[in-house]
């Protein structure tokens, strides 16, 4: 009887709703990450306003900041369905309680009535007398102290219930208030929202007159993409000859066309690098992706579409770039739009980093992973500081973000 109230009690009061709570803390942990980001977000925006007039990148930081609110208000609201579903969990729960409570309560008033009628001493013992042999009577005995002990077990059950039912109605008001705020927390974020969208309907209507200026710009920056892979492809070409011409050298079997003959050293880096797919750092420690890799409809002009062949990252001015993991450092140059450009091989990938300012590694130099390699350059005019990172494989050209790390 007392190992079984155990039980009973064990299970009221540990019966803690654990997996939401572990998928809260995510949501929380997913919300606190966003607002993070649109914090930044917001120092770069005051960054390139300081320049006082409408710019291609503050409608850029604009559209990243909106995309930012819009995931939080979908955390927020994640949140929300969460916290409806734990109340109605809650109110389940205290709806039962309530039932059990009151069947417990019938069943200790029926016992308190059995036990008025019954609490004469003389007919208790008459009962236990009138037993036909000495095993019944004492079968009877045990009856009325199982019956006692059973009584008082259910009067402590009754309180037992009446405290859960107490936490549960707590628990419940506490979830219903936490919903309230997170209710007015998504209304403050969608008026955010709107304020931001009409913030970047303003600049593209402000840079739409300036059509001609944002055609010229486009066509240099195409022209500078241009001129960068054709010198990365001369790069890689090289590289590959080169590479083949010691593995001849040595005896070793020749490759196939366009693929780099390995060293063991390089072939196990290029195993090492394939392996990190996703989990690469990035190359800059903190800022923003400004332009993912792949085609896209260009932020203001209308109808025209614009290609990155890697990925842009908007930092602030003095950010350092590092290397995404180690190898060596097999071409620095400069670019016209792109500055300086340092190109770091590790076997058969080799990582790109443009648009530096200073350059801290020369050509032959090993690098490890997160070594800083040079400080991305801030363009005077509107204070944009971004770095372009691209990826390679041989001579294919790769998605950045496939690896670095989520």
């Amino acid at each position: 009887m007392i190992r079984a109230l155990f039980i009973i009690i064990t299970g009221l009061f540990l019966s803690a709703p654990g997996q939401s709570q572990e998928t809260r803390a995510r949501l929380e942990q997913d919300k606190k990450k966003v607002e993070e980001e649109i914090e930044y977000t917001n120092r770069l925006l005051e960054q390139t306003r300081q320049t006082r007039q409408a710019s291609l990148n503050e409608v850029v930081i604009l559209n990243r900041k909106i995309t930012q609110r819009e995931q939080l208000i979908n955390t927020i609201d994640r949140e929300i369905r969460l916290t409806e579903q734990q109340i109605m969990a809650a109110q389940d729960s205290i709806r039962l309680l309530h039932q059990d409570l009151n069947s417990l309560k019938d069943e200790y008033a029926k016992m308190i009535y059995y036990a008025y009628k019954n609490k004469n001493l003389h007919d208790r013992l008459l009962f236990i007398f009138a037993a036909e042999d000495f095993n019944q009577a004492y079968q009877r005995l045990k009856y009325f102290q199982y019956y006692n002990e059973y009584r008082k077990n259910q009067a402590i059950l009754i309180k037992i219930k009446q405290k859960r039912l107490e936490i549960k109605t707590e628990e419940l008001q506490a979830i219903v208030d936490q919903k309230t705020a997170l209710l007015t927390a998504e209304e403050r974020q969608r008026m955010q929202l709107t304020n931001e969208r009409e913030e970047k309907n303003k600049s593209v209507q402000s840079l739409s007159k300036k059509e001609k200026e944002l055609q010229k710009m486009l066509k240099d920056k195409e022209a500078a993409a241009r001129k960068l892979t054709s010198a990365i492809q001369d790069i890689i070409a090289e590289e590959i000859r080169l590479a083949n011409e010691r593995a001849a050298k040595m005896g070793a079997p020749l490759t196939k066309t366009g693929l780099y003959a390995l060293t063991p050293e390089e072939k196990l880096l290029s195993e090492d690098f394939m392996s990190n797919r996703g989990k690469l750092p990035w190359p800059v420690e903190k800022g923003i992706v400004s332009s993912t890799y792949g085609e896209h409809v260009h932020p203001v002009l209308k109808n025209v579409k614009t290609k990155n062949n890697g990925i842009d990252v908007l930092s602030e001015a003095g950010a350092e770039t590092r290397a995404v993991f180690s190898g060596v450092v097999t071409r620095v140059m400069s670019v016209p739009n792109y500055n300086n450009v340092v190109i770091i091989r590790h076997g058969e990938f080799l990582t790109v980093y443009s648009n530096l300012d200073q350059v801290y590694v020369k050509i032959g130099e090993h690098v490890t992973t997160k070594q800083t390699i040079g400080t991305v350059f801030t363009n005077k005019k509107d204070l944009k500081t971004e770095l372009h990172f691209e990826v390679w494989q041989s001579k294919t050209l790769l998605n950045p973000e496939e690896w670095l790390a989520r």
